[in-house]
């Protein structure tokens, strides 16, 4: 499975994606990761790749054909059966909230292409460019506003990457697939801190599994 991720910052992205799981994916050849920035197909020799808005407004805003440019070229490699089993990721805080179920969906593509925008955006028409490529989503990734668009794509790369078949070792670590808890503890089983004792729930200490998955779901 390839993550191509159009971005003007390459050196946001690439440490996160090389640690933990995500990097060990990556190794074991279960996924890779690609990077085009617009600026390699501006018209300008300055690398210029924003413009002041339409209609006045703060700030700058992303031309169009740069990121359609850097996402065909991500994309072409593939051939034509391929194609079929690609997807463009657009974010936007108005999009759909990426969730769970998103996540198993993209899991069955090829290739997901993930737009980082910067500024105040990018040039709406770039998006309907796009869909003449292949099929575009539009997500947010949680509700708060980012300077630009590769925090999103991590985490869906994150997301995404821990759902493929072997990087997780065992499909019971997916913890949304089992019943998961989002209290949970560890030894030692009493921590004394300030002359107060904190205890593992005794429920926990029972190795009863129906009483236990009974008490997570409770929670």
């Amino acid at each position: 499975m390839k993550f191509h991720l159009i971005t003007l910052f390459e050196e946001a992205c690439e440490p996160y994606l090389s640690a933990s799981i995500v990097g060990r994916a990556r190794k074991k050849k279960k996924i890779s990761v690609t990077y085009q920035t617009p600026r390699d197909f501006v018209d300008n020799k300055w690398g210029k790749v924003d413009e002041r808005p339409y209609g006045g407004g703060p700030g700058m805003v992303m031309t169009a054909l740069p990121v359609v440019r850097a996402v065909e070229k991500s994309l072409k490699s593939r051939n034509k059966a391929s194609r079929r089993k690609q997807i463009i990721i657009w974010f936007s805080p108005a999009g759909k909230q990426f969730t769970n179920k998103d996540a198993d969906a993209l899991a069955r593509y090829d290739d997901v292409a993930l737009v980082c925008g910067r500024y105040e955006g990018i040039d709406e028409r770039a998006k309907k460019m796009l869909k003449t490529l292949a099929s575009v989503k539009e997500f947010a990734v949680g509700e708060a506003v980012y300077t630009g668009g590769e925090v999103p794509a991590l985490a869906i790369v994150d997301a995404v990457t821990r759902r493929l078949s072997g990087v997780l070792g065992k499909d019971a670590s997916v913890e949304e697939r089992r019943i998961a808890s989002s209290a949970v503890y560890t030894r030692p089983e009493t921590i004394e801190y300030k002359k107060k004792k904190y205890r593992v729930p005794r429920v926990l200490q029972t190795g009863h599994h129906a009483n236990i998955d009974t008490w997570r779901k409770k929670l």
